[in-house]
């Protein structure tokens, strides 16, 4: 079959090319400690829309640094004790509308859709960063302290989501699943990495092994902030792996061996937006159950 990436039984033994930095752990304990002293101030405020299977509310939160987060919250209709699904949407989109969600609504799942600061819907990006914000969210904050990094942010509220829907009187919070595609399949393994969720599944995830989507020459479409920041910012690669590390704090394959809940992986072999042995540099450091769904002939869709 053709390739754009390595083959399968490679990509099943691939551990990642980008740096993990030193103090990964104390960076990622100390954003947890932030966001557990944060109070979410969660708002329910019923939506215009109203079905008969399900209750319908706009979800508002305080994250970390006091931005107002928003999500859409879903819960059938007369039921206690739901499980519940976290959905987390691609790059530059939104939560999306409730209609569709209603699905899981229809075998007793409540759902909850996070909308990530400042992309695709009303979210609030209050961060300060310095350096360019000219290009995409990947290097926002690269210039700053680590802390200032704009995904170090939305990976916490993926956790704040869940912690908050864990509190709701109806669901069980032993029983919390999440999914997403693209920038969701990332989220979908950091909220896995970061909270106790029971099952994850990721469809070709992004944010993970940078380097190599670089050194693959595929830093284009949803990688193309590295690019244009290495191009006009290390032209001549005198702070390459500077670079490349702090942006390990924020690669996804760093954060897998902490997830525990039960992981299905959907990959496509032919994808080029997200290579897939980026993926499987996550993947394969994830310990706890996981299996792997392969469609050979198919990219990112």
């Amino acid at each position: 079959m053709p390739l754009v990436d390595m083959p399968l039984e490679e990509l099943l033994k691939y551990q990642g090319r980008n740096p993990r930095p030193a103090d990964h752990d104390a960076y990622w304990s100390d954003a947890l400690a932030e966001m557990a002293a944060t109070n979410p101030n969660p708002v329910l405020t019923p939506a215009a829309i109203q079905s008969r299977s399900a209750d319908c509310f706009n979800l508002s939160f305080t994250g970390v640094g006091g931005a107002r987060v928003t999500a859409k919250y879903l819960r059938p209709k007369g039921k206690s004790n739901c499980p519940a699904m976290l959905q987390f949407h691609g790059y530059s989109m939104s939560s999306g509308d409730f209609a569709p969600k209603h699905n899981w609504i229809s075998e007793g799942i409540a759902v909850a859709a996070l909308d990530c600061r400042g992309q695709g819907s009303s979210s609030e990006d209050n961060g300060q960063y310095a350096g360019t914000t000219l290009r995409g969210q990947i290097v926002r904050g690269l210039d700053g302290d680590p802390k200032d990094l704009y995904f170090r942010n939305v990976f916490l509220d993926t956790a704040m989501l869940a912690r908050i829907v864990a509190d709701f009187d109806e669901i069980d919070p032993t029983r919390l699943g999440a999914v997403g595609g693209s920038q969701g399949g990332g989220l979908t393994l950091v909220c896995g990495a970061l909270a106790p969720i029971k099952k994850l599944a990721p469809v070709y995830p992004f944010l993970c092994d940078y380097k190599r989507v670089w050194e693959m020459d595929l830093a284009k479409d949803a990688y193309e902030d590295l690019r244009y920041y290495i191009r006009n910012f290390d032209p001549r690669h005198q702070r390459i792996d500077e670079i490349f590390t702090k942006l390990g704090y924020i690669d996804v394959q760093h954060l897998a061996p902490r997830i525990t809940g039960e992981v299905k992986l959907f990959a496509g072999l032919m994808d080029t937006i997200t290579p897939p042995s980026t993926y499987f540099a996550a993947y394969n450091k994830i310990t706890s159950k996981k299996s792997v769904e392969v469609y050979p002939d198919f990219g990112h869709e």
